[in-house]
């Protein structure tokens, strides 16, 4: 495999993501196309490392083998066994193989699992000259094999990522209800925050939503701190990823100045923030403060406030944050320059707010649909600039 191959590669994604996943994509300088679950896009090992290691909100970069239709299990097992396996496989390889059935004829995911592996078996057997009664070894590196069937179309991908690209590697400890680190950053992207702008998160809990602002706004990749499943591969490049994580480094914006203000309740969260913080090279970059939200106050203008506060499914207690809702409104409507951006699932949010949003977004924390809702405040007035007495 050299820097030149091109491969059929696919990130994926939540639902609601695809949108920013592919603005990221395009802004590293790559086409892509964008549909319900994930971005398609074609690469080299190169843009394998530059996708994982830059992307805030995919969750993970797989390599697509092949698709085909299979309506019947001899017709997976050939349609697998047909692909170039032997060009990412070598003989020892580890390869667990996942799946998944969706609107399909072949809806059993077990028997579809196991049709796939077998098939794999029986192809390296063939071009590595194994003997039926001999089984692979799989003690070598890990190859994590995927097949999807949807509407009776098969395709099959190999992981380069290994753990979900959330994990960034600073967040050591959590709160109860914790935000994934890509959510966050898609949390971040949809807001019209700058580094310019105060930035107030006073639900931050274990800091995710103010960390990946900062890492946003100082340009530090998400992904430099973490290993990918890529790495153990005897076909890729080593020196790839660590040109990619050098480039990277030197991309970070080191002269700035932020103003991020992170608050909770509870001062054991924010002693966890702050060491995330620390962790994530960003402890400078944010203040944090124990603090109710009824005594949050400021003079400052034209800020924005993010929240992800706690809501009945994620704690499970309803009756809860109903008060703490008013209590919002109460706290942050009367601030007319600020944008508030705030997630939950409760449908009944603006009535108990007391404010109809400028405008909401679906989303999927996990499994669980929320909105986003979106209170855009009052546009900074254009300065007048003056010249000879003539106002331009």
């Amino acid at each position: 495999m050299t820097k030149e191959t091109k491969l059929k590669l696919v990130a994926a994604c939540a639902a609601g993501m695809e949108a920013l996943v592919g603005r990221e994509i395009r802004n590293l300088g790559i086409e892509c196309q964008v549909e319900n679950g994930k971005v398609l896009f074609e690469g080299t090992i190169v843009d394998i490392a530059r996708t994982n290691v830059w992307l805030r909100t995919a969750d993970r970069i797989k390599i697509i083998l092949g698709e085909f239709p299979a309506t019947t299990f001899d017709g997976l097992f050939e349609g697998v066994k047909a692909l170039a396996w032997e060009e990412f496989l070598p003989l020892d390889a580890e390869f667990p193989v996942a799946g998944k059935s969706i609107k399909s004829k072949l809806f059993s995911t077990p028997d579809v699992q196991s049709i796939t592996k077998k098939a794999i078996v029986n192809k390296l057997r063939e071009v590595y000259h194994r003997p039926a009664s001999v089984p692979l070894a799989e003690t070598g590196s890990k190859f994590p094999i995927e097949v999807a069937l949807r509407n009776d179309i098969a395709t099959l991908t190999i992981d380069t990522t290994g753990s979900s690209l959330f994990k960034r590697g600073y967040r050591t400890e959590k709160g109860g209800a914790p935000l994934k680190e890509n959510m966050a950053a898609a949390l971040m992207m949809l807001t019209n925050w700058y580094p310019d702008k105060p930035l107030v998160d006073f639900t931050c809990g274990s800091g995710t939503i103010p960390i990946e602002a900062a890492l946003i706004a100082r340009n530090i990749a998400p992904g430099l701190k973490r290993n990918f499943q890529f790495e153990e591969w005897g076909w890729f490049d080593k020196n790839v990823l660590a040109e990619v994580k050098a480039a990277a480094r030197s991309e970070i914006k080191q002269d700035l100045t932020l103003d991020i203000l992170a608050t909770d309740i509870d001062h054991r969260l924010i002693e966890i923030a702050k060491e995330n913080a620390r962790l994530a090279g960003v402890a400078e970059d944010i203040e944090f403060k124990q603090m109710r939200l009824q005594d949050f106050h400021t003079e400052k203008e034209y800020g924005v406030l993010v929240s992800n506060p706690p809501y009945g499914e994620r704690l499970g207690d309803f009756s809860a944050v109903k008060p703490l809702y008013r209590e919002m409104g109460e706290v942050l409507i009367p601030l007319e320059t600020w944008s508030k951006y705030i997630l939950t699932s409760d449908l009944m949010f603006e009535e108990h707010f007391g404010a109809k949003a400028t405008k909401k977004r679906k989303l999927y924390n996990g499994a669980l649909r929320v909105d986003y809702y979106q209170y855009w405040g009052k546009r900074k007035p254009r300065e007048q600039k003056i010249e000879k007495g003539t106002e331009v």
